[in-house]
């Protein structure tokens, strides 16, 4: 049984021809060594499996290689090539910094540095996971990675380039690797494929190539791990099986509901789903990722941003036409709101359903089936009653009966209170305490003489209040309604007070019972009552300054309350006053009492009984 090799072994690049997705970086590496233009340092960073590593191993051969190519890609022949491939080099050197990265392995390497090479031009050495180095091994690493020796190169990689500290970096010739696009990935994979002999169709190739996100080392894994499970003939279904990936069939049927208004289907897919074991967040994820494919696709000259085969690129732009754009938009928005507030839901399983009904909600196509089953609920009670109008009914929103046309002068005529009809869709049987009440969509009303209109109009006037107090909890509030609320909570002076000739004395009652009014908010009634004021009689404005302690109480009132204050003064005087609001002087402050000392002695100079009662007892108010 010979010795099995893992893909990702077996098939790694030895030139830099065979390198995948990194085009500019290998270009750029032949025409250093071509032009003798060789750096002393390199970093290599980049994403995990993209072929750093396999990078520097191939830059290192051709460096020293004996016979290079044309192009520079080295031969694999020569005594230098033949080492490192056999691992008994003497001038490629790699040293991993994950386990290697303290002080005392920096200074080995520095003493091994200075040894020149045995074979070769040149001892090249390569650290890899460089960022895992401690900060003391970067430090004592600094002065030989700025001044090596003539024959040394280092080599650096890294996944994670912001661990590295910038006098490193500064020192290096720095080289981004890019992730693997999927087509590279797959391109790759169908080579491989042909020499294993394995047979592999293009959609499960490329559901491998979006496995490995970016990396050719994990799809060499993911491949590996696929022929494991499958054999040498591996289908489509196997693979999203082995792999628990969704596949794209549920996306498609979702969209077709969603566009067809049927949320039950859309649970029922949710539900096998999450049977299956898949994770309700990657579900959400997949959602949007298949509503922007759709976007993609409705929008001409973007197919290069498709990374899938094309077979999928064609159902993809089927489903598309039949998307309104206004469509995809607002599902992607539903998707990404579900994304963002998952984790954070309580009941994270009613969250995506949520956004799955309203979802099902866009096209409108479910608003349009509520109307026709609402419609057949209509004709069937029509039936069962016999009639084709309207049927006495309680308000779902009132709770209050609905009479018929043909017993509202019965009723009015009653002492029972008629209630005013506002839904001429709702209909009940009876009008006790027993009625049930059945919804049918709105009809026209066949128009009906009343014998009583004045008496019908006084009945619907005098249960318009009980309707608003039957409103229910929960139900929403119009804009006027709110206002009313809002004006009922503010406090207005009851009526506008006689117009009278104004005094100074009268502005000082008034500014008083101004402050009384305010007593629901005590903050303004002690600012109010505490404030100085200073009045202007002159000419035809009146105008009241009303001077607070600090800015702070000046901005606030100027801000919030000074309108509402002026308007409340004029109804109390009955006349037009200007209301200002400024800040008192220094001087004109009363002095205020804090501590119970200060305030012992202004009750003392404000009552002399107080203070004989401490002086023949002997308090001491200190």
């Amino acid at each position: 049984m010979t010795q099995y090799i893992v893909s990702a072994r077996k098939y790694r690049p030895e030139t830099f021809e065979t390198l995948i997705g990194q085009d500019n970086i290998a270009r750029t590496l032949k025409n250093s060594i071509i032009r003798g233009q060789l750096a002393h340092a390199y970093l290599f960073c980049g994403p995990r499996g993209v072929g750093k590593t396999t990078t520097a191993r191939i830059f290192a051969k051709a460096i020293n290689c004996s016979n290079p190519s044309p192009d520079m890609e080295p031969c694999g022949e020569c005594e230098s090539c033949r080492s490192f491939a056999e691992g008994r080099s003497y001038c490629i050197h790699e040293l991993d910094a994950a386990s290697n990265n303290g002080v005392d392995d920096i200074k080995a390497l520095m003493d091994q540095v200075r040894i020149p090479p045995q074979v070769g031009k040149y001892s090249v050495y390569i650290i890899d996971e460089v960022h895992m180095l401690s900060q003391s091994a970067f430090n004592a690493f600094l002065k030989t990675l700025e001044e090596p020796p003539a024959h040394a190169i280092f080599i650096l990689a890294t996944t994670e380039k912001h661990k590295i500290l910038p006098t490193i970096l500064s020192r290096c010739q720095t080289y981004d690797f890019n992730r693997i696009t999927v087509d590279n990935i797959v391109r790759q994979l169908r080579t491989i494929a042909d020499k294993e002999g394995v047979k592999i169709d293009d959609e499960s190739l490329h559901v491998i190539a979006n496995k490995a996100d970016g990396a050719m080392r994990d799809a060499l894994t993911i491949f590996d791990q696929t022929v494991a499970f499958c054999g040498t003939e591996v289908k489509y279904q196997d693979v999203l099986k082995n792999l628990n990936v969704l596949d794209y069939e549920y996306s498609f049927s979702l969209t077709d509901a969603f566009l067809a208004g049927d949320y039950r289907k859309a649970f029922l897919t949710f539900d096998e789903i999450l049977t299956k074991g898949f994770n309700a967040l990657h579900f959400v994820a997949a959602l949007s990722s298949h509503f922007r494919d759709l976007v993609v696709s409705k929008s001409g000259g973007m197919e290069a941003l498709l990374e899938l085969p094309d077979s999928l690129k064609k159902r993809y732009r089927e489903q598309a036409d039949r998307c309104p754009l206004k469509f995809l938009y607002d599902a992607l928005a539903i998707t990404t709101a579900c994304e963002t507030g998952y984790r954070s839901s309580i009941n994270p399983r009613l969250h995506i359903e949520f956004a799955l009904m309203r979802l099902s909600t866009l096209s409108g196509a479910l608003a349009g089936q509520m109307t026709i089953g609402a419609q057949q609920n209509g004709q069937a009670v029509s039936a069962q009653t016999g009639t084709s109008g309207t049927l006495p009914g309680r308000d779902r929103n009132s709770g209050q009966t609905q009479p018929t046309a043909e017993g509202q002068s019965q009723q009015a005529a009653e002492p029972q209170t008629a209630d005013k009809p506002t839904h001429q869709g709702t209909v009940q049987h009876g009008a006790g305490p027993s009625a049930s009440a059945v919804e049918v969509q709105p009809q026209p009303t066949p128009r009906t003489e009343s014998p009583q209109p004045a008496m019908q109009a006084q009945s619907a006037e005098e249960t318009r209040p009980q309707q608003r107090r039957a409103r229910p909890a929960g139900a929403a509030l119009s804009i006027k309604a709110m206002t009313e609320e809002k004006q009922k909570q503010e406090p207005v002076a009851e009526t506008a007070a006689p117009a009278t000739e104004l005094t100074e004395e009268t502005i000082q009652e008034k500014w008083k019972e101004l402050a009384s009014l305010y007593s629901s908010k005590p903050r303004l009634a002690n600012t109010i009552s505490s404030a100085s004021l200073e009045i202007s009689m002159d000419g035809p404005e009146k105008k009241v300054t009303f001077k607070v302690f600090n800015s702070a109480q000046k901005d606030w009132i100027a801000e919030k309350c000074l309108r509402d204050l002026e308007g409340n003064f004029q109804r109390l005087t009955g006349s037009t006053v200007k209301l200002d609001v400024d800040v008192m002087e220094e001087q004109e402050r009363a002095p205020v009492a804090y501590m119970p000392s200060e305030k012992a002695r202004d009750l003392m100079d404000r009552n002399d009984e107080v203070k004989n009662l401490v002086k023949d007892f002997g308090l001491d108010i200190k």
